[in-house]
């Protein structure tokens, strides 16, 4: 005979689960010892397979937290060649380890946990003449208006000066003997003896 199983999903990962099984899943903030529920996203029974998401709901995956641990380290190397960059790291991920408890189809949605409401006030019990004698609530007061002068002068900021041009810098004269003027150059020579002939 086939046992149960369903596909359950944790930290973005999906896992088999199986009654009497353990999985090992991303860390979550549950203590140990705790209970926790999975969401299934397939289930198998004995005589059928269950995918539709209504149904799905019904399907009930109970865990307990076993202990909470470190995977193995896995090290990081990254390079540029020819470049001399280079960069070393490591990472160890956080895991929990869960104990399956419990895998089963119901044969009705399970009822939704019911929020702890904050107690309410009892209504105090007053005549009808109380109520109708009671004080109106006086308006709010407004606050004055400022002037409108004064708020356009906060909004606009203060008028900048323009820079003052500074005067062009002169280059420094060159260091060391003067040269020389020269004839024409050999080219200019060579051009014009082109020329002639």
């Amino acid at each position: 005979m086939a046992t149960s199983y369903a596909i359950v999903e944790s930290g973005g990962k999906q896992y088999r689960a199986e009654k009497g099984t353990s999985l090992l899943v991303e860390h979550l903030s549950a203590d140990e010892g705790a209970k926790v529920s999975l969401r299934a996203v397939m289930y198998r029974g004995d005589k059928d397979v269950v995918l539709d998401a209504e149904e799905l709901e019904k399907v009930k995956v109970e865990a307990v937290v076993a202990e909470h641990l470190r995977g193995s380290k896995v090290r990081v190397f990254k390079y540029k060649p020819k470049k001399g960059y280079r960069r070393r790291s490591g990472h160890r991920q956080e895991l929990t380890r869960l104990e399956v408890t419990e895998v089963r189809l119901l044969t009705r949605k399970p009822a939704a946990k019911a929020e702890a409401k904050p107690a309410e006030k009892e209504p105090e019990t007053k005549p009808a003449g109380e109520k109708a004698a009671a004080k109106p609530k006086a308006p709010a007061k407004a606050k004055p208006a400022a002037p409108a002068k004064a708020k356009s002068a906060a909004r606009k900021p203060p008028a900048k000066k323009p820079a003052a041009k500074k005067p062009a810098a002169k280059k420094p004269a060159a260091k060391g003997r003067p040269q020389a003027t020269r004839g024409p150059s050999s080219t200019t020579a060579r051009s014009s003896s082109a020329k002639k002939s």
